[in-house]
């Protein structure tokens, strides 16, 4: 049975793009068994909806399951590498250099503390 979709699930384009950017399974260990899919989509509704992990529906995978996966993936780089990568393909995508070759901040931009200096 399928479960309704939420707004914050991946749709099958963008599935497509994030799946070949995870992290592959552990050579020599046992088979994964959960659905990579429904765990970024787990994920994506906590962060959309501002849940706690406890409060996560019934229809995703267990919540212990979708937090060790954010967890290690936070712990060991994978999200930081993915996000570097889609920010990449979406420069290329608008013709610009994969990566920025310069930056610009002035003081209407950043905040500092009232004191300034």
């Amino acid at each position: 049975m399928e479960r309704r979709a939420y707004p914050s699930d991946l749709t099958d384009e963008e599935w497509e793009i994030i799946e070949p950017l995870l992290p592959a399974g552990k050579w020599g260990g046992r088979h994964r068994e959960v659905d990579l899919r429904e765990v970024l989509n787990a994920i994506f509704y906590v962060l959309k909806t501002g849940c706690q992990w406890a409060m996560l529906p019934h229809e995703f995978p267990p919540k212990s399951t979708v937090y060790e996966y954010y967890s290690q993936w936070r712990k060991s780089g994978d999200w930081q590498r993915i996000h570097a990568a889609l920010h990449q393909q979406i420069r290329v995508q608008v013709h610009k250099e994969p990566t920025p070759s310069a930056v610009s901040i002035d003081s209407q931009s950043v905040k500092t503390t009232e004191k300034g200096g």
